[in-house]
């Protein structure tokens, strides 16, 4: 009788051990993943503002939802500073993390000058070619590096200022001159605006020291200004609203975050869904091996023309139909 009952405690015990043991694979994320596999990502913001905020938000959450409790995150924001960023890489690179992602164009230069062995996931980079120094650019870095750009259509940008204002002489082009992707963006949508007749000026600043006193002679001398996706720009909106607001002056945008802030219209992109995007790709090199090297720099799919309504309507300025409202 004795035997008896210690073998039904033993087929007991094993059962419960067999449920439990299921219970807990049934409820890991990606079961295919190793369960023993942690990876540590560094995560380096050039700055804090909407744009790169949500860029940071929609890569963190891919990542957690493709890896669960199997990625932990080091955020680290540089503060607009390129010391601190190349000094935040360096750390990621000592301590050997599995990935950094840099979130922005100073943020990937110091990823890229810090490590060329960890794999490295880059976002918020308008122009990857001019940032890496490449030359023969066909879409992949050849090394380490990969991600996202934010890279707008600037012919269409153009087209916005022209649908809005054909009337406008000139327009004045506000950007920080330390950023290499607004000088980049700046030369291109000159061009565009040029074709439609349009008299341009750049009006730069070289940080948030000098945005009030530059965007104040913009204000003075332009019929419209245009702000590329800049960090610096994206950073001081409300102190270029004080300016073009009372002055009636309009602001066509890079980013639907800017425009929202001090502008009337733009051609934006969601960056919280390109850091996802970005975030899909970092699972790519992590989980299936993926060589960043041999992946395609990626770019929002969709493109439209936004507008703010009640600027619009101050300023008295007519809208198109086929322009959505950003409220």
């Amino acid at each position: 009788m004795k035997n008896v009952f210690k073998k039904f405690l033993c087929f007991l015990i094993s059962a419960l051990i067999f449920s439990a043991f299921s219970s807990c694979t049934e409820n890991e994320p990606n079961s295919d993943i190793n369960a023993n596999a942690l990876y540590k990502i560094g995560i380096c913001q050039f700055i804090e503002h909407k744009a790169l905020n949500s860029a940071t938000e929609g890569f963190k959450a891919a990542l957690s939802e493709k890896l669960g409790q199997n990625v932990t995150f080091d955020y680290q924001n540089a503060a607009g500073d390129k010391t601190n960023a190349a000094s935040i890489c360096s750390l990621f690179a000592s301590e050997k993390y599995d990935l950094i992602f840099a979130n922005s164009t100073n943020a990937l230069a110091a990823a890229a000058e810090a490590t060329s062995e960890i794999p490295v996931v880059a976002c918020s980079v308008t122009d990857f070619e001019s940032t890496l120094g490449l030359e023969n650019f066909t879409g992949k870095t050849g090394f380490n590096v990969t991600g996202c750009s934010d890279l707008l259509p600037l012919e269409e940008q153009a087209e916005v200022i022209y649908e809005l204002f054909p009337d406008a002489k000139k327009v004045g082009i506000l950007y920080c001159s330390s950023e290499i992707n607004s000088k980049y963006q700046a030369d291109e949508i000159t061009k565009h605006l040029t074709s439609y007749g349009f008299k341009c000026q750049n009006y730069t600043f070289v940080d948030t020291t000098d945005v009030t006193l530059v965007t104040q002679q913009a204000a003075s001398e332009c019929d419209v200004i245009y702000t590329p996706t800049d960090n610096t720009v994206a950073s001081n909106t409300q102190a270029i609203n004080n300016i073009l607001e009372p002055a009636k002056i309009p602001l066509v945008a890079g980013n639907n975050d800017v425009a929202l802030d001090c502008g009337v219209a733009t051609v934006g992109i969601e960056y919280y869904d390109l850091g996802y995007e970005a975030g899909l790709m970092a699972y790519e090199i992590l989980a299936e091996g993926k060589d960043p090297a041999e992946m395609e720099i990626k770019y929002a799919d969709e493109y439209l023309k936004r507008y703010i309504p009640e600027r619009c309507q101050l300023l008295g300025i007519t809208v198109p139909e086929d322009y959505m409202k950003i409220e």
